[in-house]
């Protein structure tokens, strides 16, 4: 059985939170989220947010499933809007500016044995 969560308008480039996914994709939960702990970089957090969400999903809809009984089956991070704004630039030009936004999804299902 799967359980599903997803993110939307994360305000981290989809560029900088996929080598973060690509390490824990196909992991258990309870070792993706021990690993995103670890590490001291900000754009983990969503991730591991979003991880404990499907875990709780999975945990409501199977009855007593643990961390380490769930694996996560696909994990994907895709691009969402671009918020562009102007600053101020050489010469009295006006450079543009913009700040990438992701959507993030996982799926986890209970590891059959």
């Amino acid at each position: 059985m799967q359980a599903k969560a997803t993110s939307k308008y994360v305000r981290f480039s989809p560029y900088k939170l996929r080598p973060f996914v690509n390490v824990i994709r196909g992991k258990t939960v309870e070792y993706a989220i021990s690993w995103l702990k670890t590490c001291s970089v900000k754009r983990v957090r969503p991730i591991a947010k979003i991880l404990l969400s499907a875990y709780h999903n999975a945990a409501n809809k199977m009855d007593g499933v643990e961390m380490a009984e769930l694996l996560i089956k696909e994990i994907r991070v895709d691009q969402g809007p671009i918020q562009r704004y102007y600053k101020a630039g050489a010469m009295g030009r006006a450079a543009i500016q913009r700040t990438r936004l992701s959507h993030v999804e996982v799926i986890v299902e209970k590891i059959v044995r």
